[in-house]
């Protein structure tokens, strides 16, 4: 391999005139981006459980009615199973919510900031991380994939 083409590919280097304060930030605001996606995750693990749990009533109404227990049957059908998480909402909601409200707003926002201000740069401080901890030269430490590596079937 060429170590002169051992450098990040074009789509990850900073554009001509970018400060380290504009790269600096824009780290920032991927990085709460990420953790923003990582959030959203967590509702989506909130949302499915919660929603197989509450299928999963069924059953135990089925039963309860079937070991004799009909009064018992009637109130968790009545009062717990299809009950709102919160007033108003299932869970799919307040995922809808915070997709409306906080996760769509944040990821046009960030998007914005990169396209403006790197002119649409992702990633542009992990790179040049990337560049700054790297052994040049060395086969499991290149800058991206430059043909197919040796060491791979």
């Amino acid at each position: 391999m060429d170590i002169h083409q051992d450098g990040p590919d074009p789509d990850h280097r900073r554009p001509e005139g970018v400060s380290d304060q504009t790269v600096e930030a824009l780290g920032a605001l991927s990085k709460a981006m990420e953790t923003t996606e990582g959030s959203r995750g967590h509702l989506y693990e909130f949302h499915q459980p919660t929603g197989s749990a509450d299928l999963q009533l069924d059953r135990a109404v089925e039963l309860l009615r079937r070991a004799g227990h009909p009064d018992r049957a009637d109130r968790v059908q009545s009062e717990i199973l299809g009950r709102n998480v919160i007033p108003g909402h299932w869970t799919f909601q307040v995922v809808e919510e915070y997709d409306a409200t906080h996760h769509r707003p944040f990821t046009l926002t960030e998007r914005a900031a990169v396209d403006q201000l790197a002119a649409g740069r992702d990633h542009l401080y992990e790179s040049e991380l990337k560049e700054a901890r790297r052994t040049n030269g060395h086969p499991d430490h290149t800058a991206r994939l430059i043909g197919a590596p040796e060491h791979l079937p």
